[in-house]
């Protein structure tokens, strides 16, 4: 049997299309890091498109999802976990250049019995896949609605631990990656990419960065979603939700914004 339809047969029961209701990215770092600099001349050279990732698990119970997490990253992979329409967590992983990198990774996580069932994620299933045919709109609005289906997420974490948590940044990768695009995976490295814009240049889809520790140093980060609303994850013990950049405390740590769509 060949590697694809090994992995169809281990997959036949999924649902090849992937739309995110909710998601919790777990990572290894915090926010903190230098606030973007105004600079046109700002390649997007650390920005391009995400390639093919896996999937696994279909879990009722979150706890479950968590600790195949934990245990992806105890490998070394970037893992998060979200919930699928479906109502059961899912967890997603990796950036492979092909389909069988992707494939063989998979099956090494499953000899290990790390991972049981998977499914291999084509990058043309994602809003950046579909861009050419459907339009850059269509990608800025897709972000904003896997943004949106945050909302309400409990803040549970923090630190730098599957059982410690995700942070702000950690929000706005998964958003992008569910995406198809492979936005860096640090606030720093987040804030050190793509083009850095003015706050009249925003559109849907880009990211706003705040100075929320006193210090011109940016350690916070949420996501555009239009009419001078962003979606962010604001702290351990707190819901993730929807704010107005004209909100007296986020107006006065405004640190800038970037754009990674061309």
């Amino acid at each position: 049997m060949s590697y694809r339809s090994a992995a169809i047969h281990n997959f036949r029961q999924w649902n090849p299309v992937i739309l995110p209701v909710a998601v919790v990215l777990i990572l290894f770092s915090g926010c903190a890091s230098h606030a973007p600099v105004y600079d046109r001349e700002t390649a997007l050279e650390n920005f391009t498109r995400l390639g093919y990732s896996i999937q696994a698990g279909a879990f009722s119970d979150l706890n479950n999802a968590v600790r195949l997490t934990e245990s992806l990253q105890a490998t070394g992979l970037d893992a998060y976990y979200f919930v699928h329409t479906s109502g059961l967590y899912k967890v997603r992983f990796g950036n492979f250049p092909t389909y069988k990198k992707a494939f063989l990774q998979a099956q090494t996580l499953n000899r290990q019995h790390i991972i049981a069932e998977y499914y291999i994620v084509s990058p043309d299933e994602s809003a950046a896949g579909k861009r050419k045919t459907l339009g850059e709109t269509y990608l800025r609005n897709q972000l904003v609605k896997t943004s949106r289906s945050f909302i309400g997420i409990p803040y549970r974490w923090g630190g730098t631990s599957a059982s410690k948590g995700f942070d702000c940044s950690g929000l706005t990768m998964a958003v992008y990656h569910l995406n198809g695009l492979n936005l860096p995976r640090t606030s720093k490295e987040q804030s050190c990419s793509g083009i850095a814009i003015r706050k009249y240049q925003l559109k849907k889809g880009d990211l706003v960065f705040f100075a929320t520790t006193g210090s011109r140093r940016v350690s916070h980060v949420g996501i555009y979603i239009g009419r001078n609303q962003f979606i962010h994850a604001p702290g351990r013990g707190k819901n993730i939700r929807m704010e107005s950049l004209a909100n007296g405390y986020y107006l006065k740590r405004y640190a800038g914004a970037r754009t990674y769509i061309r």
